[in-house]
């Protein structure tokens, strides 16, 4: 195995212990001991645990902020755009759910980004963009869109974590249809029977 195709199967292996152990039940040892190589080996490659988890979580946030990052920069009205965003998000959890579990554990010690927190606000901040323009167009105060974007952002990924938990009783596209409903409509204007636009 060259050393390349090494530091990818430690990812792995290191991505699969961290989503079911968390990074504190995980170890080095039983990380290069799944890996069928020496703790050295780890070491040399990430210096440590540490240096292993920022790297697979630095993975997860890169893909999740590009799905998320593409929806919202396509073509389409509010509507459709936050429908997207959504999809995005519960289309990650379905699809990466090792990921998912992983960026919403508590990150080590010390650790400062690369956190679902800290990747939920920065979507949070293109989300503000949308509502700050709904908002003028509406005639409402376009000063608290920053506040309604935190809300949404932090209603669709909670709703992921539980749609996650819940062995996924509905279908990714009913689940983003419920959470714009609710987002779009308010709880006096729910639709009957919600579906996508986008």
């Amino acid at each position: 195995m060259t050393g390349v195709q090494r530091r990818e199967q430690l990812i792995a292996v290191g991505r699969k212990s961290f989503a079911e152990k968390g990074f504190e039940g995980s170890s080095v040892e039983e990380i290069a001991s799944r890996a069928k190589v020496s703790k050295p080996v780890v070491y040399e490659h990430f210096g440590g645990k540490e240096g292993l988890y920022a790297v697979v979580v630095d993975r997860e946030i890169a893909d999740l902020t590009a799905r998320v990052t593409d929806a919202l920069s396509s073509e389409g009205s509010a509507r459709t755009l936050i429908e997207r965003a959504a999809l995005a998000l519960i289309g990650y959890v379905e699809e990466e759910t090792d990921g998912f579990r992983i960026l919403v554990r508590d990150s080590p010690p010390g650790q400062q980004t690369g956190s679902l927190a800290s990747l939920m606000s920065d979507v949070a901040t293109q989300v503000e963009h949308l509502l700050a323009a709904q908002f003028k167009a509406r005639g409402l105060e376009a000063k608290t869109a920053p506040m309604y974007a935190q809300m949404l952002v932090g209603m669709v990924a909670l709703t992921g974590g539980w749609w996650m938990d819940s062995n996924r009783k509905f279908s990714r596209e009913d689940v983003a249809a419920h959470l714009v409903n609710l987002a779009w409509n308010g709880l006096t204007g729910l639709e009957k029977n919600p579906t996508l636009h986008a």
